[in-house]
């Protein structure tokens, strides 16, 4: 067989970085690169480099980058580069989002229609909850959140619900790496404070944000669980403070307890044992 022929190995030759400043255009040539990679069952770099209609060397660059991420994985003995498995967490958290989307919408328009009030569908994620779905009111004055909204734990009542059963260390981790910004007066911004808090929606089941991230919004919210018992998303309830009263909040308080528990059911989650709702408040 001609050396022409040969199948290249895994890396160029000869490998000199350069800098490259089209960030969108890297970014661009990345992503083809990594959806080449899913496609086949383990690629040579000239494999990848040729379909990519890129040089190896700029194949390679985008693969070591990819491959730092945990999105591409490299077999030193075979050369060839296979898809990593970052991208099979990120791929099953959109499943779990798609999964949880879609059953929870009849619950959440249940809960509108009980409630006379917005019901929001958010997912935690590293640092943040990010809203995913919502069923509006039919009220004039009302809540409205669009999907991809990223907000804080600590100021959120779906953030506080899910904070409230996550491990102590947990919670103090996300706490000092995001901070407890101040959004408005009435902002949990004390650990103490936020912690004291987290024990009461664990006694209750559910939380509320009284104007912790909005003025003259109130907002009421129970965590959704996993497979596992880990919270991993929750429903909410959010209007105005002048119709959501701290009188309403014992009516709506165990409704939106039991439509989170309904979502729960629905993904083959599990609510925690009064057991592990004990560990969590030490």
């Amino acid at each position: 067989m001609e050396a022409t022929e040969k199948r290249q190995r895994g890396r160029p030759r000869s490998f000199n970085p350069q800098p490259d400043n089209a960030s969108v255009q890297s970014l661009d040539r990345a992503l083809r690169i990594l959806a080449i990679v899913a496609e086949g069952n383990g690629l040579s770099l000239s494999e990848i480099a040729a379909s990519s209609g890129l040089a190896a060397s700029t194949a390679y660059r985008m693969l070591t980058t990819l491959e730092s991420h945990g999105m591409v994985e490299f077999d030193k003995i075979e050369q060839l580069w296979s898809i990593g498995v970052e991208t099979y967490r990120m791929g099953s958290a959109f499943l779990r989002r798609r999964k949880l989307v879609d059953r929870a919408r009849t619950v959440m328009q249940d809960l509108m229609e009980k409630t006379g009030e917005t019901a929001n569908l958010g997912v935690a994620e590293e640092d943040c909850v990010i809203f995913v779905n919502q069923v509006e009111t039919h009220q004039a004055i009302r809540a409205f959140f669009r999907p991809g909204t990223r907000t804080s734990f600590h100021a959120s009542g779906i953030g506080k619900a899910i904070l409230a059963y996550l491990p102590t260390e947990r919670v103090t981790a996300i706490v000092h790496k995001a901070g407890l910004e101040r959004h408005t007066p009435k902002t949990l911004a004390d650990e103490g404070a936020l912690a004291r808090d987290l024990a009461d929606i664990r006694a209750r089941g559910w939380s509320v944000d009284d104007e912790e991230r909005y003025p003259g919004m109130r907002c009421v919210a129970a965590a959704i669980f996993n497979e596992a018992g880990e919270p991993v998303g929750g429903v909410s309830v959010s209007g105005p403070t002048v119709r959501v009263t701290p009188e309403r909040l014992a009516e709506i308080g165990p409704l939106v307890h039991y439509a989170a528990a309904e979502v729960t059911r629905m993904i083959g989650g599990v609510e925690p044992s009064e057991q592990a709702k004990a560990i969590g408040s030490r």
